[in-house]
């Protein structure tokens, strides 16, 4: 079972202030003076594809699923700043399982490795400097309305900011179960990582590394995954551009 979840902390406060949806209202003080920041999000705009995927061509014209993806409320999550840093949860040496996080670690970067043909990547040692972080961790249980709860084997969120640069900007954590292993485990990993690189969606068809349940023989990416994905690089989104701030000072 995959699961998708959002942690939108900073939309809440951008919906939630009087200065419209396209703002939020930042209030600080200094030794001299107390100050308030409208903070305004930017317009929508498209991102050029990275030379990897604008050079992607399917010569099978096998199609996408698109009209299966959602947008969040500023657009497609769409990555802009590259090499997408990518951090795998590394054993402790003193560990006495570290031989099997060890294989765990590598079973992943394996299956991390084959989105690096669409988007650049890049595998790093430092967890709080990583775009999107990999964990084994099971997923917590999500509980819908008069249903049981239903355990799932995989889970990607993500949260936006804005970054040191001023841009919006957003982050990813995928959870894999630490029941799985060897092809079930590169399939989970495989196909969570195409949520967090913005195939916010699923497609219908098993033979799609993001078909929306996990089945005998998990297939490779294929050309209507990569499809998809070209295809949302090309949408508009707010993310990956600069916010304009306005300061007031209130003591004046």
């Amino acid at each position: 079972m995959w699961g998708l979840a959002a942690i939108a902390a900073l939309l809440v406060v951008l919906h939630g202030n009087s200065a419209g949806s396209n703002s939020l209202v930042i209030t600080a003080e200094t030794p001299q003076s107390q100050y308030s920041e409208s903070v305004f999000l930017p317009p929508s705009k498209p991102h050029p594809l990275p030379a990897t995927l604008a050079q992607w061509y399917d010569q099978t014209n096998s199609g996408d699923y698109f009209l299966e993806v959602k947008p969040t409320k500023i657009g497609y999550l769409i990555w802009s700043q590259f090499p997408i840093k990518v951090y795998i949860q590394q054993p402790q040496p003193e560990s006495s399982d570290a031989h099997i996080l060890q294989s765990w670690a590598h079973e992943v970067l394996q299956a991390i490795q084959e989105w690096s043909v669409y988007l650049p990547l890049q595998v790093i040692a430092q967890p709080e400097s990583a775009d999107i972080k990999i964990m084994r961790s099971s997923p917590p249980l999500r509980i819908a309305p008069n249903q049981m709860p239903r355990a799932r084997s995989a889970e990607t969120s993500y949260e936006f900011y804005i970054n040191s640069n001023n841009l919006l900007s957003h982050r990813c954590s995928i959870l894999l179960s630490p029941s799985q292993a060897g092809q079930y485990l590169q399939a989970a990993a495989r196909h969570e990582f195409g949520h967090a690189l913005g195939i916010w969606g699923h497609s219908s068809l098993q033979s799609d590394a993001l078909y929306f349940a996990q089945v005998r023989n998990p297939p490779l990416i294929s050309a209507r995954d990569a499809n998809t994905l070209k295809r949302i690089y090309e949408q508009p989104t707010q993310l990956g551009w600069s916010l304009q701030r306005r300061r007031a000072d209130i003591n004046s």
